[in-house]
């Protein structure tokens, strides 16, 4: 068992079906929030591909501006900013509280590292109350690059002093594993609802239905 876990933040730990509601509102057409995070993503490993930069704030806008464009759609600048301000303040999945605080007490060292900008990722993290669950709150911002480059990976451990084989990984994306595997260090696969392992990918050290399901595993290891 890794003595550090480092965590990925949207939809690894915060639940993004609370912006349905203003997409809906935004949209009056269901699923565009899904659409909306895929573009962000793509657009996102598009500049990793390039090493090229943009911060994960101007992605996620210039993403919204897409998908509002291919459905024909001006948004105003109330709904942007309801679409916007709503990833600020999502709710964390059921699980993610008590699994973190049990992993805590096991004595594990807990970091979050997000592609998300340092202001978003912090007020992120204290409106879903997990701030004091970790040691340190990194941002890929810090080294200009998106994972799933190396650079990222390679700066938590860094700031948290550990090695690769030190530093377990966390993520319910298949890229983000692959990327931290890549890196070198032991990661997991958490299985929310949709996500399957990459077959094209190294299978990864571990896969978990969710964080309890991962502590489980951890602390019987």
């Amino acid at each position: 068992m890794a003595p550090t876990l480092v965590f990925d933040v949207n939809e690894t730990l915060l639940d993004l079906s609370a912006l349905d509601a203003p997409f809906d509102a935004a949209f009056d057409t269901p699923n565009v929030r899904t659409e909306w995070f895929a573009q962000v993503l793509q657009s996102a490993l598009v500049t990793t591909v390039l090493d090229t930069y943009a911060d994960f704030s101007q992605i996620a806008d210039a993403a919204l501006t897409m998908v509002a464009a291919r459905h024909d759609r001006a948004l105003s600048e109330a709904e942007r900013r309801a679409i916007l301000d709503t990833v600020r303040r999502l709710p964390p999945h059921p699980d993610v509280p008590g699994a973190l605080e049990r992993l805590a007490s096991a004595d594990l060292r807990l970091a979050a590292l997000s592609n998300g900008a340092p202001d978003v990722l912090h007020a992120q993290l204290d409106h879903a109350g997990l701030t004091p669950f970790f040691d340190e709150i990194l941002s890929a911002h810090a080294v200009r690059r998106l994972k799933p480059a190396p650079d990222p990976y390679h700066m938590a451990m860094d700031v948290l002093g550990v090695s690769a084989r030190d530093m377990g990984f966390v993520a319910a994306h298949t890229w983000d594993v692959a990327g931290a595997m890549r890196a070198g260090c032991p990661a997991t696969l958490l299985l929310r609802s949709g996500v399957v392992p990459d077959p094209l990918a190294a299978p990864p050290d571990h896969t978990a239905t969710d964080l309890h399901d991962l502590a489980d595993q951890l602390l019987a290891a």
